[in-house]
């Protein structure tokens, strides 16, 4: 199998992502009932969006979360629905590409989808929002190092 090398090859993932994540009984109804997406019109704008993430081709410049919260607003995005997301999207990266390029958009789905499911719960979108710093004990006198 080749690797994602180009434009041509996000579109060819795209689109096998897409047809199965609208068949799919989990996440097709969402995209077909709820947000009513109009697939000739929404396939290149997430062509854009994946060439510019893996390619930083500097093609998307929409708000993907605000859309997304729109969505959530109607019908609420679990971890369910991202964990079933990211299924379809490796299943449609791994019958079709490998190499570098084709992991990177995992990890990258990766990131987007637990990003995107701290934002809609109201939460930081980082990965590190659970670290804190202990809070500073006062160590002995004679622990300290003078120097």
């Amino acid at each position: 199998m080749r690797d994602l090398a180009d434009r041509a090859d996000v579109a060819e993932l795209v689109t096998g992502f897409y047809r199965a994540a609208f068949a799919d009984p989990l996440l097709g109804p969402i995209f077909t009932q709820v947000a009513r997406l109009d697939l000739e019109h929404h396939l290149p704008i997430m062509c854009d969006f994946w060439e510019t993430v893996l390619f930083r081709a500097d093609r998307y410049h929409r708000n993907a979360l605000q859309l997304h919260l729109v969505l959530h607003a109607r019908h609420p995005l679990t971890a369910e629905h991202f964990d079933r997301w990211l299924e379809l999207w490796n299943q449609a990266l791994d019958g079709r590409f490998a190499g570098p390029v084709a992991e990177h958009a995992k990890v990258q789905a990766d990131r987007i989808a637990a990003s995107m499911l701290r934002r809609l719960a109201g939460r930081s979108g980082s990965a590190f929002e659970t670290i804190t710093r202990r809070p500073d004990r006062e160590e002995p006198a004679d622990a300290r190092i003078n120097l």
